[in-house]
């Protein structure tokens, strides 16, 4: 029996993972600011290096916070967390190369403020063949979502609409290249009180209802049959090559990118709509490394022993490897509060 925190000290000096005091100080400096500012509560791990982006949306001319730092130059391990000023949402995530050479998950938090509404948006992108259409969905796919005319209004067809748009944008971007990269994207929207949950491939996102594992998606694989279906009738063909794939090379059926099989391989999302009520506890997205060798029931029950989110996503990655997982593994955990939380009480001895 190996202890969580034995795993931990190895996954971090595997992933040769460290930063400079001074940088550490600025990036504080910048958390402090954009708290100040915006009205937002950040924590940092000193375990990574990273920084924090303000962009502003010309066409409405509010801020959108990333809200969690770029990705480790030699995708070793990163953790981190934050709170929400409200105290009613609170985020974690853990990212791991693990037993892979490189490093293939990108991750994606951002906040913005549309219409006086808070929208806050997380995004787990599991790329193969290369890293290059993860990357691009990191960098553009939120941005693109906030843009869309009618993401306030009928945000089920803004999130279909821009994940096919981003797809072809990053076919296009490619095209003069020799690579057929690919991604999954499994994503969660917070509008208000609705949560769209929107999935392309077999990242996975679960919720905790009542205690209970809920899938709010369903893996896109080659051998389901309503899959296999669409996918002939295209004139594609399932095959097996080790597990099912299409054309015997595949072994999803929706994605980004794939420009080889995009006749067959969509990336148009199925979308689930799940109103935020006292009952919804927490939210689990990752990448297969997880969901391979962790099933929903056991997820849930992994993060929920945990109060803080960031450590149940640690608890989750350390998990993961110490099953087995021969993937990368990427998972972010959301937790709601549903009893407005002060997240900074006040100090009794300066009261």
């Amino acid at each position: 029996m190996v202890c969580s925190g034995c795993i931990r000290n190895v996954i971090v000096q595997a992933g040769h993972i460290g930063q400079s005091a001074v940088r550490s100080v600025r990036l504080r400096a910048i958390y402090r600011s954009l708290n100040a500012n915006i009205g937002l509560r950040y924590t940092w791990n000193r375990q990574f290096r990273g920084s924090v982006k303000m962009m502003v949306d010309t066409a409405k001319g509010e801020p959108i916070i990333n809200v969690l730092p770029e990705k480790e130059d030699d995708g070793g391990y990163a953790s981190g967390g934050w709170k929400s000023e409200d105290g009613k949402l609170s985020c974690g995530y853990s990212s791991f190369r693990g037993k892979r050479a490189s490093m293939e998950d990108f991750y994606d938090v951002k906040m913005s403020k549309i219409d006086g509404q808070t929208v806050c948006l997380f995004g787990i992108f599991d790329g193969h063949g290369g890293s290059r259409a993860a990357e691009f969905l990191k960098e553009h796919l939120f941005e693109n979502l906030m843009k869309h005319p009618e993401f306030m209004t009928n945000t089920k067809l803004a999130i279909s609409e821009t994940y096919q748009q981003t797809d072809m944008n990053f076919l296009d971007a490619e095209r003069d290249t020799y690579r057929d990269d690919g991604s999954t994207a499994s994503t969660a929207v917070l509008v208000g009180n609705h949560l769209y949950v929107a999935n392309v491939g077999d990242s996975r996102a679960v919720i905790s209802k009542a205690g209970k594992a809920i899938p709010l998606s369903e893996d896109h694989k080659p051998n389901r049959s309503d899959e296999r279906k669409r996918i002939e009738n295209a004139g594609g063909v399932v095959m097996w090559a080790g597990t099912w794939r299409v054309g015997g090379v595949l072994a999803m059926s929706r994605a980004f990118g794939n420009r080889m099989l995009k006749q067959y391989v969509v990336a148009e999302p199925e979308i689930q709509d799940q109103e935020v009520d006292e009952e919804l506890e927490l939210l689990v997205l990752a990448s297969d490394g997880l969901w391979d060798v962790v099933p929903n029931e056991d997820a849930i029950a992994l993060a929920r022993t945990e109060e803080e989110p960031e450590a149940g996503a640690r608890k989750l990655t350390e998990t993961a490897f110490t099953r087995g997982s021969a993937d990368n593994i990427t998972c972010i955990v959301v937790r709601f509060h549903h009893e407005k939380v002060d997240p900074d009480p006040p100090n009794m001895e300066q009261a």
